[in-house]
């Protein structure tokens, strides 16, 4: 009975814990991963993960990102998709494609992106297009 709440709490805490890339190491290649990650180091390649990366102030990743929230200091330059929140702290430089939901971003960081907000996009299909507008202008005038 006790053992069966211990061993669950054991797999929560597995699936929550942080990966580390550590200042002076190299990765080429893909990640795939449900932890958080912390990168000091390079990745070169693409990082898929449901939790949450933390790119230190010596950490760089050159390539994809999808990821649940997101938090720079260091270097990104790639394609980046973040499905809740990205901060970009005053140290952080990126560089590429940008999908994001929310984007908070302090003075002194780098953004040289084309970035898509997810939320928006959503506001605006819920909006009537200019095209249905037009015609419904001109479908009144007709009729008086």
């Amino acid at each position: 009975m006790f053992t069966d709440s211990k061993s669950s709490k054991s797999n929560l805490n597995s699936v929550s814990q942080q990966n580390t890339i550590a200042q002076g190491t190299k990765f080429d290649g893909d990640l795939i991963s449900e932890g958080d990650f912390r990168i000091e180091g390079l990745v070169s390649g693409s990082l898929t993960t449901t939790g949450k990366v933390v790119i230190g102030k010596t950490g760089t990743i050159d390539g994809n990102l999808v990821c649940k929230n997101a938090d720079f200091e260091g270097k990104f330059k790639g394609k980046l998709t973040v499905s809740e929140m990205l901060s970009l702290r005053a140290s952080a430089h990126v560089e590429g494609e940008v999908q994001v939901s929310k984007l908070a971003v302090e003075p002194g960081a780098t953004f040289n992106a084309n970035c898509l907000m997810k939320g928006s996009v959503k506001e605006l299909k819920n909006e009537p297009s200019s095209t249905n507008l037009t015609q419904n202008i001109s479908k009144a005038g007709q009729s008086a």
